[in-house]
């Protein structure tokens, strides 16, 4: 590689690490007890177990379930209703406020006993640590503006690796892989270790950055599904005035969509007026059963008038890939072996990006003290020829 290919791949890699490094090294550390978010979240919340029925027990309708919930809190509306048969069998959980419009601060949240219609838990709608971790980790608390800024020093992150890849290759060239000179100077073995652990963790570094860009377009992504085919699926009732309650069965809806879906499970249920639903529907979320089909959703549109389907289409191709991408960024496939990977891997990265705010100070450092002394064999020179001409 010539000698100004090389330059160039160095500034691109030292200005792109300077810009991004520090946001970086927040994602890395708000990311690390995320990795752990259910475990965290577990430890920090007493929860109560579900109530196992008897074999022979009839589950509860979910109307009734529904209603228990409703009565806790008189004169709120349902907004959302969701599922996470995984971690927390046999709860449902529900979402209450003043209208479906209302913003998510005036939420109340209520987790059901699905077998006895009883309230297990009603958290405050309140910032914990888990929450702040998150938030600070999707959007600096700053919504989507913070969001998408992210989103381009992901991109920039990117480019260091990419920059950081073709740098190495001639390095290498001249060393062995992995060596680390620990006759050199402090600065120099930094130096190594930092190229030694950007190397070991580059797949992991792309996976993770990459799957972290592509998350950061879901809310423009949202909005361009909702603007495009769910108007589409519901173009027939644009004219109509938001339904008012009350509403046709929750468990028919959710019955409806079984059956217009074989194999697919309930996940999460918007009503309507919500942002994710139409101003006239259920909007019934289906997904699948396997660790990859889980993260593919299908919408189940049902006239919560009168119970019938409207419409049932798969997501367009762009919220699939965010959909699919996210379970990637935080390690969730692979339960608590990947994650402890996931977690070794950030620690390593966090590594990186420590050492190169180090190298680029020690280097700054190392020039100015370099200048110092031209300047001072300059300045004795000067004397020893001023010396010179006076004899």
């Amino acid at each position: 590689m010539k000698a100004q290919t090389i330059k160039n791949w160095f500034n691109i890699h030292k200005w792109t690490s300077l810009v991004s490094t520090v946001f970086l090294l927040m994602l890395c550390i708000t990311g690390l007890p995320l990795i752990f978010y259910e475990e965290i979240d577990h430890l920090i919340h007493e929860e109560l177990e579900a109530t196992i029925p008897l074999p022979e027990a009839a589950p509860l309708s979910k109307d009734v379930v529904l209603q228990q919930a409703m009565n806790e809190i008189p004169g709120k509306e349902v907004k959302y209703i969701f599922w996470d048969g995984d971690h927390h069998p046999g709860q449902m959980f529900v979402t209450l406020a003043d209208s479906s419009e209302a913003p998510i601060e005036a939420d109340h949240y209520l987790t059901m006993d699905e077998h006895t219609a009883k309230v297990l838990d009603a958290p405050p709608n309140e910032m914990d640590f888990m929450l702040v971790m998150y938030y600070l980790h999707v959007e600096m608390l700053a919504g989507i503006p913070g969001k998408l800024f992210l989103g381009l020093m992901g991109l920039l992150f990117m480019l260091a690796i990419i920059s950081g890849v073709m740098l190495y290759g001639p390095i290498m060239k001249r060393y062995d892989f992995g060596m680390i000179r620990t006759e050199k100077s402090v600065r120099l073995r930094w130096l190594d270790l930092h190229n030694l652990l950007g190397i070991v963790t580059l797949a992991w570094a792309s996976v993770v950055g990459l799957s972290g860009v592509i998350n950061t377009l879901a809310d423009p992504a949202l909005e361009m599904w909702r603007a495009g085919q769910l108007a589409d699926m519901v173009a027939e009732y644009e004219d109509q005035p938001k339904v008012a309650p009350p509403f046709s069965s929750l468990q028919a809806a959710l019955n409806t969509a079984r059956a217009a879906a074989p194999g697919m499970e309930v996940s999460f249920v918007a009503y309507p007026g919500t942002l994710y639903s139409s101003r006239h529907h259920y909007a019934v979320y289906m997904i699948g059963t396997t660790p990859l089909t889980s993260r593919i959703i299908k919408p189940a549109l049902i006239d919560a008038k009168n119970g019938g389907l409207t419409a049932i289409k798969d997501l367009p191709w762009y919220l699939k890939t965010i959909f699919i991408s996210q379970p990637f960024h935080f390690g969730d496939y692979g339960g608590m072996p990947m994650k402890v990977i996931w977690a070794i891997l950030d620690i390593l990265t966090i590594i990186v990006l420590v050492s190169g705010i180090y190298l680029w100070f020690a280097r700054r450092k190392a020039k100015q003290v370099q200048l110092k002394r031209l300047m001072k064999n300059a300045g004795s020179l000067t004397l020893l020829t001023v010396d010179e001409d006076g004899d």
